[in-house]
């Protein structure tokens, strides 16, 4: 599966540089007595551009922690992922369908926002970034109507994914317990290479990496790349078959399947 994951990189990498060349570069701009890159026209296919920029570097990053063990970071990386996911998701509904909301424009105006509004003296900043609460991002996803579930039970299930991962990021004790392996048992603090983590992880690196490439064939049918949607598409289909992953259950199905389970 890693080969896998290796071919995929160059793919998303390949088809972010065409969908970045769509849109004008940052300038190089003074912020107090030093310059930085910024977008001078901060539009909502520049935020798309860095979210998806995040995506494909966490993958990258995602891959190597998997490579050296370190499985409890791959989970913190794995949180972001999906909240990048979300993210482009809401940012290019608002694309496609011409209807930039009140929530959209709050949430460009949070994202665009200067770290420090005294930039040679952070001291002296009020560093008041807000940020929008992610239940509302996920409801807003969740009312797409091309969505195969109910507005309800997507906004659940869209949830219960952001939740599964955010024990690695706050460093809960059931999921630092799960460094404690071997025999005899011990703390692993340099990587968890050669043991059941391992593999767990690869097999759920699979859906960050898949959903990368549906994340990117999003961004290209928001900025009108009808022909490189298509041919990740093709790749799409490709990464599929090679996984052995061509059966897919129905949302609706698998939701009811889930309630319906007996603790």
């Amino acid at each position: 599966m890693i080969d896998l994951y290796l071919e995929t990189l160059p793919v998303l990498q390949r088809a972010f540089h065409r969908l970045e060349s769509k849109i004008e570069k940052p300038a190089f701009v003074k912020r107090g007595s030093y310059h930085v890159f910024r977008y001078e026209n901060q539009t909502i296919h520049a935020a798309v551009i860095q979210k998806l920029a995040r995506l494909i570097s966490g993958l990258h990053a995602s891959l190597l922690l998997l490579q050296e063990g370190f499985v409890q970071e791959l989970g913190v990386i794995f949180r972001t992922l999906d909240e990048f996911q979300e993210d482009i998701l809401f940012l290019c509904q608002a694309i496609q369908t011409g209807e930039l909301t009140e929530l959209h424009q709050e949430y460009l105006e949070y994202f665009y926002q200067e770290e420090f509004d005294v930039p040679d003296n952070p001291f002296l900043s009020e560093q008041n970034r807000p940020t929008i609460p992610r239940k509302k991002i996920q409801a807003a996803i969740a009312k797409i109507s091309e969505n195969e579930l109910n507005p309800s039970d997507a906004q659940e299930l869209y949830r219960t994914l952001s939740k599964a991962y955010s024990g690695y990021v706050h460093g809960a004790s059931v999921h630092i317990m799960d460094m404690y392996d071997g025999n005899p048992p011990q703390y692993y603090l340099a990587g968890m290479r050669d043991t059941p983590q391992i593999a767990t992880f690869t097999e759920n690196l699979w859906n960050y990496f898949y959903h990368g490439l549906l994340s990117v064939r999003h961004v290209a049918l928001s900025f009108g790349e009808q022909k490189l949607a298509q041919d990740l598409d093709a790749f799409r289909d490709y990464f599929e078959k090679k996984s052995g992953e061509t059966e897919w259950e129905h949302p609706e199905k698998m939701v009811k399947r889930m309630k319906n389970k007996k603790v």
